[in-house]
């Protein structure tokens, strides 16, 4: 996937100071999809970037829901707010009970499922519950939904910015878990199937050692170093040798993106 992100065309590609870092967000985590994948995916840049690879690469991609929803038809400038709102059901193939949207998972028919959260750690594991002492937290966090069950039972593309405070050595909480403490953990704790893809951040597109486990800086992106991802991660990455440099968004997919959220409620 490192090869195909650093060698898509750039042609009409505009200059890094035309697009955001939500732009490039979306745009960067569109192209890890694969036609023909159902992704489960939540709102905002996951959203954006699902229906965007609909829009270029992947027109058989199929977008699940959390409220329930199979494979709906996003309209242009009305992004849904919530999973759980009418917008979400235009034109779906199917409208079922949020159990038989999370049965779809145990039963192994969701391929990708889309997370963010504040914090992550080397090993892919996630914190959206709480920043600090767990008896007196700084910061209480929308917690699980879903979270756990997509993480559990897929495998998943994590889409957030790149900050030290959020790239820690150890999450506060595993609130959904990545490849826990490396190597063969995830299987010996009794998840033996999904795991984190990628991690795509507005600095780079980070994948993790096939035995380690441990993450790993797969493509930079454009105008940022290794050192700078460095800088801004708590923990030491793994930088192969000569690693590449993604492409920029193109012209049509921030034309795309521009359509789907002309008010940029997602992409300022």
């Amino acid at each position: 996937m490192t090869t195909d992100l650093a060698n898509r065309s750039t042609d009409n590609s505009p200059t890094q100071r035309d697009y955001t870092a939500s732009q490039l967000l979306a745009v960067s985590a569109s192209r890890v999809l694969e036609e023909g994948q159902i992704v489960f995916a939540g709102i905002g840049i996951t959203l954006l970037a699902a229906t965007l690879a609909q829009r270029t690469h992947a027109p058989g991609l199929t977008i699940l829901f959390e409220g329930g929803v199979i494979g709906p038809f996003i309209v242009p400038g009305e992004l849904p707010p919530s999973t759980n709102e009418q917008r979400c059901t235009r034109r779906a193939n199917m409208l079922v009970p949020i159990t038989d949207v999370l049965l779809l998972l145990q039963r192994g028919y969701v391929d990708i499922g889309f997370m963010g959260g504040a914090q992550i750690d080397r090993y892919g594991n996630l914190n959206s519950s709480f920043i600090g002492d767990p008896e007196n937290p700084k910061t209480r966090l929308p917690g699980t939904g879903g979270g756990n069950d997509i993480a559990s039972l897929s495998e998943i593309i994590v889409a957030m910015k790149h900050q030290k405070r959020r790239f820690v050595e150890k999450v506060d909480f595993v609130t959904s878990p990545g490849f826990l403490s490396g190597g063969s953990s995830r299987a010996d704790s009794g998840l033996p199937f999904g795991g984190v893809k990628k991690v795509v951040t507005d600095l780079a597109i980070l994948g993790f050692d096939e035995k380690t486990r441990q993450m790993r800086v797969d493509a930079l992106q454009p105008g940022v170093t290794a050192e700078e991802v460095q800088d801004n991660t708590a923990f030491d990455l793994i930088v192969p040798e000569g690693v590449k440099v993604a492409p920029p968004p193109t012209e049509k997919e921030l034309a795309i993106l521009s359509d789907l959220d002309p008010e940029r409620l997602y992409t300022a």
